[in-house]
């Protein structure tokens, strides 16, 4: 019978790792720095605000280690919240993530990959509505973003083996890519002028402010406003480390998981961190951070205002010529494509999780033939799918952003929670640098978390009222699973 299917360890180490990897790199990379350069001004807060990012997704990967060699289960961090607080707190996790952070991700993620399949296939533009739907405009970017999440949602449905062949491919292939790009940035196509230009004025802060494409305003910044600064321009950097903590959601298909899990997390968000950093490095090297939108040629739109803030189209422009665009455009084809299957593979089985703990959809809590969780797959599609017309890639990736920051935050304080509450408990990994590390991170994060709610508080409020709005969904479903068990 399907409810005594199990699920199978077919995940190794590497498996796990390329999950880590293939999840976390998608398109921001290649985009986001734009942003964060109008935001900051200078290569110096350019560069920090990777570093900042890297440490904060390093240490909180580490202390994630921990809990995962305690809980090995499906589900992760649900587990884990649910362990150090009460079921509550864990369903609001897991009702978050179904409505924002998991599937949101999704959405954002299959909307840039119908973006740049656009400069190879213009049909698929944005600009190209098919139809009207209830007073909604479908593009055809739109609709080839909801068919990207139904074939991978097919592909993972048919187990976990066809899976994670998908995901291996195409991280390995992306992961490649990007050191080319990185590498033939800093030794083919670094421009004097412009690493004069940036190291001249490294420290130097300022955030330029656009309306309709052109500059409002710049202000120079200092002290506490440098601080402001950083924690807004964080949304992007994040938003493109984020999903590393995919991995411990399948940690009832990992193979020796309690070894296996740590280790991946601890490789897996050191490659990419280092990689992004690199990237960065790389992009100031080719290209000056200031620019101005009305330039005709990328070096002097700079970083700034890459076109369509695509600073890793305009980097490779300067090495690859007219071809430029293209090869960009299937590089991140490659990479969103691959990045959308590991998230589409783990999310599915928190909701498994939920559901054997009566909080979620009955046939959520199933495997298929394949030993998958091939109900809660499609329920996530379907969600993802409307998300991917219900709102812009900026959009979501702010909502995400915030709801994913205030449950980290608080599964790094679980750690503490379940040294007392559970001291006996097997622990084959203990958190690097327990108790200052993990601190360090909340005190951070929490920061990050302040400046936002202060500073873009039309996208974080939001995602407050999300988490809040589990609370009367929790009691319900509870109610109405203890009735059905009657």
């Amino acid at each position: 019978m399907a409810e005594q299917r199990e699920f199978q360890r077919g995940l190794n180490l590497f498996d796990s790792t390329m999950i880590v990897i293939g999840s976390m790199i998608g398109s921001g990379i290649f985009i986001v720095s734009a942003d964060i350069a109008r935001n900051v001004g200078s290569a110096g807060f350019l560069l920090l605000v990777w570093v900042i990012t890297g440490f904060l997704t390093l240490t909180a990967a580490l202390s994630y280690g921990e809990l995962a060699g305690m809980m090995p289960k499906a589900g992760g961090q649900y587990i884990y919240l649910r362990e150090a607080y009460n079921p509550l707190v864990g369903f609001l996790y897991g009702w978050t993530l179904f409505l924002v952070i998991q599937t949101g991700t999704i959405a954002a993620v299959a909307v840039a990959f119908a973006k740049f399949t656009a400069v190879l296939l213009p049909w698929f533009s944005e600009q190209h509505i098919l139809f009207t739907l209830y007073g909604l405009e479908v593009s055809a970017a739109q609709l080839l973003a909801i068919v990207s999440i139904i074939i991978l949602t097919a592909v993972n449905i048919g187990g976990l083996k066809e899976a994670k062949i998908v995901q291996n491919i195409f991280t390995f292939t992306k992961t490649i890519a990007l050191l080319s790009i990185i590498l033939l940035g800093l030794f083919l196509a670094s421009n004097a002028n412009a690493i004069v230009t940036n190291f001249s004025d490294f420290w130097s802060a300022s955030w330029t402010k656009v309306e309709n494409g052109k500059i409002v305003s710049i202000e120079q910044l200092s002290g506490v406003m440098i601080l402001a600064a950083l924690g807004t321009a964080m949304v992007g950097s994040i938003f493109s480390s984020d999903a590393w903590n995919n991995i411990t959601f399948t940690a009832g298909e990992v193979i020796n998981p309690k070894k296996n899990i740590p280790l991946s997390l601890a490789i897996g968000t050191g490659v990419v961190t280092l990689l992004y950093i690199l990237a960065n490095v790389a992009y100031i090297v080719v290209l000056p951070i200031a620019g101005t939108p009305d330039a005709t040629d990328v070096v002097g739109r700079g970083i700034q205002f890459a076109t369509s803030d695509r600073v890793g189209t305009a980097v490779a422009s300067l090495i690859f010529g007219e071809p430029a665009a293209l090869v960009m455009a299937v590089l991140i084809m490659i990479s969103t494509f691959g990045c959308n299957n590991g998230l589409i593979l783990a999310g599915a089985r928190v909701y498994y999780a939920m559901a054997k703990d009566g909080l979620f959809f009955k046939k959520a809590a199933l495997l298929n033939k394949h030993s998958v969780p091939g109900w809660a797959l499609i329920v996530q599609g379907i969600w993802s799918s409307l998300l991917c017309l219900s709102g812009s890639y900026g959009d979501l990736l702010d909502y995400v952003v915030f709801a994913v920051l205030i449950f980290y935050i608080l599964t790094v304080i679980g750690l503490f929670i379940l040294r007392k509450k559970q001291p006996n408990a097997e622990r084959p990994y203990k958190a690097v640098g327990y108790p200052i590390i993990p601190i360090v991170y909340i005190l951070l994060a929490s920061g990050i978390c302040i400046d936002l709610l202060i500073f873009k508080p039309s996208y974080t409020w939001p995602g407050v009222f999300i988490v809040l709005s589990g609370i009367p969904v929790y009691f319900i479903w509870k109610n109405f699973s203890r009735r059905n068990s009657l």
